[in-house]
């Protein structure tokens, strides 16, 4: 499970570095390709700023048991982005497959033939992450500065019982303005910029009492209410989100953010379970 690279030296040169570089970007391919092979579902939220952790350590390790530690911190970003720990261990062992054949060819992900000591490793982690997040649910999300899902969970709920005081639906009041980024080719810190630079976007947009969140790694919603300046809103977040996101030459690339009106269901729950499928779609 050697994996195919240079370990990084004092006395790099700039072919080096972009030799290391280009190597890191084909294991990455490689992992998330077998990744979604393996069944991860949503494929805009599998590259974290993590991933790429993981791929330098391997790469300057030579080998992934030598990663545990980046590993394990993937694990806790998995939890704490929504996937669960079937999906997060097929995840790995897309990576150990990935490592253990090489060229560029089919590989078939084994969970029961990755090691012991990584399963557990990954495992532990995430559960002590999903353990966290139950006891100790963060109200803001520490990239964006927005609230949680479960700040907005907690806002429907409110909206739910004032629509049912009035006797009306939800969904005659508030309307969801959801914005999703396609981040799946890009890595490191551009990541992060873009994210950053959507929540302000929605904060320049939405400055009067709306309520806004982030809801997943590359998905953000507020919730306004549904009267005749969504339209205008919807048009002047667009512009907003162009104006930031293009100064950037790697983000300029990844296509127009995605901005949906979407409908609040029936009832909360079922709102919940709405927001719980937007932050991964």
């Amino acid at each position: 499970m050697d994996a195919p690279a240079a370990r990084p030296g004092s006395g790099d040169t700039p072919s080096t570095q972009a030799e290391r570089d280009a190597s890191l970007r084909a294991l990455r391919a490689r992992w998330r390709t077998a990744s979604l092979a393996a069944g991860w579902r949503f494929p805009s939220d599998w590259a974290l700023p993590e991933v790429d952790a993981v791929c330098v350590a391997v790469m300057a390790k030579g080998r992934v048991e030598a990663a545990e530690t980046a590993l394990a911190g993937l694990a806790r970003a998995r939890a704490a982005a929504g996937a669960g720990l079937a999906e997060t261990l097929a995840d790995l062992a897309a990576l150990h497959a990935v490592l253990g054949q090489s060229g560029d060819g089919f590989v078939s992900p084994d969970v029961d033939a990755t090691p012991a000591r990584l399963l557990r490793t990954t495992a532990l982690a995430w559960a002590d992450a999903a353990t966290d997040q139950l006891v100790h649910t963060e109200v803001t999300d520490p990239l964006t500065g927005l609230p949680s899902a479960a700040y907005l969970r907690t806002r429907l709920a409110e909206v739910y019982r004032a629509a049912a005081a009035r006797e009306r639906p939800a969904a005659d009041d508030h309307v969801l303005l959801v914005v999703s980024l396609d981040l799946s080719t890009v890595a490191g810190f551009p990541r992060l910029t873009g994210m950053i630079m959507v929540a302000d976007a929605l904060r320049s947009v939405f400055d009067t009492g709306q309520s806004i969140a982030s809801l997943g790694p590359s998905v953000v919603a507020a919730l306004v209410p549904k009267d005749e300046r969504v339209a205008s809103q919807g048009v002047a977040l667009r512009r907003a989100l162009h104006e930031r996101l293009s100064v950037d030459a790697q983000l300029a690339d990844v296509g127009r953010p995605r901005v949906s009106a979407v409908r609040l269901p029936a009832t909360h729950e079922l709102a919940c379970d709405l927001l719980a499928h937007l932050a991964r779609a």
